[in-house]
């Protein structure tokens, strides 16, 4: 390593696995992968390379034995329809035809096998893309604004801003070796498209006047995170140029390698390191390690839009429109998508963008060609104007595949929505999401509604339970209310009543509202408490 890594001074207070990322570089696993395992099998792997595997962008499967998840970095979530045809071969030829869009804008696989791995590398590097460093202790996909490029709203495009950063980091060495996973995002919309305050490091738009000129550029959050003890991310006080952000997302990578915590894995994020330091320490840090920066300038975030683009919305390019459509939970099919490649060359500019909320959108389309493609019958399902409920609900992969999922998310998360599309009106759409663990890839603490999986002892046995959490937010600038976690309310709920009780819940929602007022600001006016004293009330009707 071209660094000293100054925490080996101390062996005593290194968790066993940072002993097994000294010895074995995790980077060094791939090379191991396509000249070993994949010709010698499963069960040649030992348990410290099968826990390396994740910076091959790989984890094992539930129930471990020897299926795979593998997950592919998407930039700024934008992909060619060359590169979402490359990802559908894929899961046509080994991933069982399945294909999951993330809640970081990356293409996720299952059912792989060791021995596919040197093809599937192959074929992805063909297209310009890697699953590389996609999980593991390092600088995860860089999440960005979906409609770079073609926003009539962003400062500038940042595509090319992600594409460095990500450059630079890929495997790296200098940065492969991190106390645990550090997620960026880099995105100059004012609707917070990149989620700023559950990352790690997010640079958010702004404006300075510098040596008399209005400068764009950007604001920098550091130190944010969900999984069971969630951060928001908090602002530091310098300004940075677009030329400026890879210097700066460098400087705060070294701190994260050099300074977080190594001796729990639960403990090692860089949200505890900043909470411990806090704000002013942390920039001080960053100012020794990158030199100066000037202050904050004016910050140009003006709201939160959840990254939901459903329909068809005209780009800055004259004459042309992005469409935004629906993909219930994440989930399509490898002839789903190659459907889109082709609508996305037939009638758009031949790109398919990913979203933050596990949906997709095509760009580029002409005025003249929009109803055709509308027309198009894939998009019966995966359609521009979804239905309520199945438009605002999100899922993690729950304990279909994943090992630390208590409950199945998929499956439920679609039939609640469709439980309540079909009982329900409602002016404002409200976002329910549903997660499997408390390492919430389901995003549920900025959720209106959070489903977190859990067990419940009945008479039976032990059957699937939810907690309920309500009115998350992430942050909308001056204009907007201020980041918040959802609040858990008091009382689990069984997974074959947890539609009835959320119906109830928005019930209580739709006829106390204000004109206009969405569930975040209604659950803030009348509080935590009457919505304890309704699902209290839900439960105890339902137990009598």
């Amino acid at each position: 390593m071209a660094y000293e890594p100054i925490w080996t001074k101390d062996p005593d207070k290194l968790s066993k696995f940072e002993l097994v990322k000294l010895e074995k570089d995790g980077l060094d696993v791939i090379r191991t992968i396509i000249e070993k395992y994949a010709l010698e099998g499963y069960d040649s792997i030992p348990a410290d390379d099968l826990d390396l595997f994740k910076w091959a962008g790989v984890y094992q499967q539930k129930p471990k034995n020897g299926h795979f998840m593998m997950r592919v970095r998407i930039n700024t979530g934008i992909m060619t329809s060359a590169q979402a045809r490359t990802l559908a071969d894929i899961s046509r030829l080994y991933g069982r035809e399945l294909v999951d869009i993330t809640t970081r804008q990356a293409i996720q696989f299952h059912w792989l096998t060791v021995d596919n791995f040197p093809d599937i590398f192959k074929r992805l590097e063909e297209v310009g893309l890697y699953s590389f460093e996609a999980c593991g202790d390092c600088p995860r996909t860089i999440v960005g604004n979906p409609l770079a490029g073609i926003d009539k709203d962003e400062l500038l495009d940042t595509k090319a801003l992600v594409d460095e950063v990500n450059g630079f980091f890929m495997l790296n060495r200098d940065f492969s070796n991190l106390p645990r996973k550090l997620k960026m995002s880099i995105s100059a919309n004012p609707y917070n498209n990149a989620h700023a305050e559950i990352n790690d490091l997010a640079f958010t738009p702004a404006v300075k006047e510098i040596d008399g000129q209005e400068t764009v550029g950007f604001h920098v959050m550091v130190g944010g995170g969900l999984s069971a003890k969630p951060h928001l991310a908090q602002k530091l006080d310098i300004f940075v140029r677009p030329d400026e952000v890879l210097k700066v997302a460098t400087g705060v990578a070294t701190i994260f390698r050099d300074y977080g915590y190594r001796e729990k894995r639960h403990h090692a994020r860089l949200k505890f390191l900043l909470a411990d330091w806090g704000t002013e320490k942390f920039k001080d840090k960053l100012v020794e390690v990158i030199g100066e920066l000037p202050a904050r300038g004016e910050d140009k975030t003006a709201g939160w839009q959840a990254a939901y683009f459903d329909g068809v919305h005209p780009q800055p390019q004259q004459g042309l429109n992005y469409v935004g459509l629906n993909v219930p939970v994440g989930r399509l099919n490898a002839d789903e998508l190659t459907q889109l490649a082709d609508l996305a060359d037939a009638y758009g500019d031949g790109n398919i963008r990913t979203t933050m909320s596990q949906n997709a959108i095509l760009s580029g389309v002409p005025n003249d060609k929009v109803d055709e493609l509308l027309a198009a019958p894939v998009l019966k399902r995966l359609s521009s104007a979804p239905k309520h409920f199945i438009s605002r609900t999100v899922a993690c992969t729950g304990n279909e595949f994943c090992s630390l999922a208590l409950v199945e998310t998929k499956k439920r998360a679609v039939a609640i929505a469709e439980f309540l599309d079909e009982r329900l009106t409602l002016e404002e759409k409200v976002r329910i999401h549903l997660i499997g663990c408390p390492n919430a890839c389901g995003q549920k603490q900025i959720a209106d509604i959070g489903l977190q999986g859990a067990l419940v002892k009945t008479p039976e046995g032990m059957v699937e339970a939810y907690d309920i959490a309500i009115g998350g937010t992430l942050g909308g600038g001056a204009q907007g209310p201020a980041a918040k976690f959802a609040q858990p309310l008091k009382g689990r709920v069984k997974a074959d009543e947890v539609a009835g009780v959320v119906e109830q819940l928005l019930l209580f929602y739709k006829s106390e509202r204000a004109a206009g007022e969405g569930f975040h600001a209604f659950a803030e006016r009348v509080g935590l408490p009457a919505f304890q004293e309704k699902l209290s009330s839900i439960l105890a009707a339902t137990a009598s």
